[in-house]
């Protein structure tokens, strides 16, 4: 099938049966003028992240930005949240698989984000099915024959957020002018414009949640191309509302900086906690000082995390925005009443503190997982769509909290395995089509199985990284484990591309250099 494409735009992903009410020419035109627009733009960008990189490396320690002290003390709000994201206790996520959305949209959460990101593995068929099932379901058309089971859509249904990919992300199978696109503008551009005016017309709007931004700047350009794509889909200024996932140290120390840039399409901020100390491991990778321990360790009542947490919070309540809790990783453990009493409970607690410290949500990877979470916020809120008002002058997060990297111990050689274990698992399935897997009775994602792997190239180089039997991590050790976890990856019955993955684990977390992301060499292969 061949479709009408905008000049100097070449597609090569294969065309199936029902792309083209996706791929129409005028919402390619969309993708082609944002992207000459502002590629350029998102290079410098990217451009910019690796020399900061490079300045970490070479020792430099991350600060509230002087140049921006104004911003961070002057008296300023965002601008006011529409009525359908005022109420955000429990959110939900997924990937835009077909399944996945219904049950998503049905779970009794208030929102669900669909994800175009971390927790899909971003081929050309996903990506253009995910946007088929959301454009059928803000319609109410989406419909699932399977198992003998019909899956559809409720009368009562989750606010929709939509995550786009990342900056650093491209989208392959679309060139422009010779030069790849950008995956998220792709992503936020063939979206709005099928679907911002009909959902306005349903009560609700375009509303978004921006991931793996470093700086403010990052969000500017996302506030830019809001405007512009307004424009041109004849929408009002302000119509798109977007959340912001904190979850790169840099950002951490740019919060204020980040809503006001997005002020007038501002929906508030987010924990994310996975990336936030996946990218604490992959920014002071080379500081001799730092070294986390195995990752069941690090929670989020560590130090940095608990720092991130509260300074995330009164930020959002002073600029009068949403605060939303990050996810927990467990999941219900049908065949095992006792872990499912132990995983209820780990729900429960981090629910429970996010509400009592002043959060207006939290995220769930699992719809079993929205009534105890549900419960855990209306204990707290009561009949209030949320606690904005519920300030927290008594918070006061200084630079060096949010670098009080602990705990550094225990290393053990149990974490060690379950670090190469859930890699192989993970990459195995990420590379078959699947970006959301439970592995050990944890939602794993991109973010997850990021941690995993940076902390094994970690302890290789760091002088900490040493087992607690004294025994220090090496590459050669690191290898004869992944050839004993691939085999009992494989005897699990789990389905996935798992000699593949082993081999990419291997060396990526073995060679020399740091890869910046998993998914950019992963998707080369997609």
């Amino acid at each position: 099938m061949s479709l009408s494409l905008p000049q100097g735009m070449q597609i090569t992903g294969a065309i199936e049966p029902g792309f083209e009410r996706i791929l129409t020419l005028p919402a390619l035109e969309l993708v082609a003028k944002l992207h000459r627009s502002f590629e350029p733009r998102r290079q410098q960008l990217l451009k910019a992240r690796a020399e900061r990189a490079k300045r970490l490396d070479a020792g430099e320690r991350p600060d509230f930005l002087p140049e921006t002290r104004a911003i961070r003390e002057g008296d300023w709000t965002i601008a006011p949240i529409p009525k359908a994201l005022e109420c955000r206790r429990v959110e939900i996520t997924g990937p835009v698989e077909r399944k996945m959305i219904i049950n998503a949209f049905n779970s009794g959460a208030d929102s669900y984000m669909t994800d175009f990101e971390d927790s899909n593995t971003p081929n050309w068929s996903n990506q253009i099915h995910g946007q088929i099932n959301l454009y059928e379901a803000i319609r109410r058309t989406i419909k699932l024959e399977q198992g003998g089971k019909t899956y559809q859509l409720n009368d009562k249904i989750a606010t929709l957020q939509v995550r786009p990919r990342g900056w650093h992300l491209d989208e392959k199978h679309v060139t422009v002018d010779g030069q790849r696109v950008s995956g998220g503008i792709f992503d936020f551009a063939l979206f709005l414009f099928h679907n911002a005016k009909e959902q306005l017309a349903r009560g609700a709007g375009p509303y978004f949640y921006l991931p793996k931004m470093e700086s403010h700047l990052e969000a500017r350009l996302w506030n830019d191309i809001f405007v512009a794509a307004q424009n041109e889909v004849g929408l009002p200024q302000g119509t798109i509302k977007a959340t912001v996932l904190i979850e790169t140290v840099l950002a951490a120390f740019e919060m204020d900086e980040i809503l006001y840039e997005l002020r007038e399409h501002s929906a508030g901020l987010n924990a994310g906690r996975w990336d936030y100390i996946f990218s604490c491991i992959k920014k002071f990778k080379v500081d001799k000082n730092f070294c986390l321990a195995d990752r069941a360790k690090v929670t989020m009542t560590s130090p940095f995390m608990r720092a991130y947490a509260l300074l995330l919070l009164k930020t959002c309540h002073k600029r009068k925005a949403p605060a939303i809790g990050g996810m927990s990783a467990l999941i219900p453990i049908k065949n095992d009443p006792e872990k499912n009493a132990i995983a209820m409970q780990g729900i429960i607690n981090d629910k429970k503190r996010d509400a009592t410290d002043g959060y207006d949500g939290g995220w769930v990877a699992h719809p079993g997982l929205v009534e105890p979470a549900m419960k855990e916020f209306l204990a707290v809120l009561g009949d209030r769509p949320n606690q904005i008002d519920k300030q927290r002058p008594d918070v006061n997060v200084k630079g060096s909290d949010l670098l009080d990297f602990q705990p550094e111990t225990p290393i053990t050689e149990a974490g060690l395995r379950m670090n190469i274990n859930v890699g192989i698992h993970y990459l195995g399935a990420w590379l078959a089509g699947n970006g959301c897997v439970p592995i050990h009775n944890l939602m794993e994602d991109a973010a997850t199985a990021e941690i995993s792997r940076s902390q094994v190239w970690q302890w290789i180089r760091s002088p900490k990284g040493v087992l607690e039997d004294g025994r220090k991590v090496s590459a050669e050790m690191v290898k004869s484990l992944v050839a004993e976890e691939l085999q009992k990856v494989k005897n699990s019955g789990a389905a996935g591309k798992f000699d593949r993955a082993a081999e990419i684990f291997e060396v990526m977390s073995t060679q020399d250099e740091f890869a910046e992301f998993l998914t950019l060499p992963l998707y080369e292969e997609v």
